[in-house]
């Protein structure tokens, strides 16, 4: 599977990506919404794992971006963000999204699970 993680903190970003390659994934990374774009379009990934705080363009606007591109709308989106608050979630959903994890409630096992669960809807 083809995964994107797009997140501005490297620590999030360089730990996902090495995990997620240990499992057999093909990752790529970006660290802010302007390289998500350019990668998404490139990479073209099965899934986006997408933070919402990020440089340049935030997650929210990412997601209104990929949601006016007719083949980039299609790509399932997981937001991965410390943004908890119903409000954040509710609305990502809304611009697109397709599910939320919080990442600073880490378990690893259970992302992989929605990820896998995802991809395969």
């Amino acid at each position: 599977m083809k995964i994107l993680v797009a997140d501005d903190d490297s620590f999030f970003r360089n730990f996902y990506s090495t995990k997620l390659r240990e499992y057999g994934h093909t990752v790529d990374v970006a660290a802010d919404g302007d390289e998500t774009i350019e990668k998404i379009k490139t990479f073209m990934p099965d899934i986006l794992m997408l933070d919402i705080i990020m440089p340049k363009k935030d997650g929210f606007s990412v997601l209104v971006d990929l949601k006016k591109d007719p083949t980039l709308s299609l790509i399932p989106i997981l937001i991965f963000s410390t943004l908890g608050q119903e409000s954040d979630v509710q609305k990502a959903l809304k611009l697109g999204a397709t599910d939320y994890i919080n990442k600073s409630f880490f378990d690893f096992p259970k992302m992989l699970e929605k990820i896998n669960k995802i991809v395969k809807q």
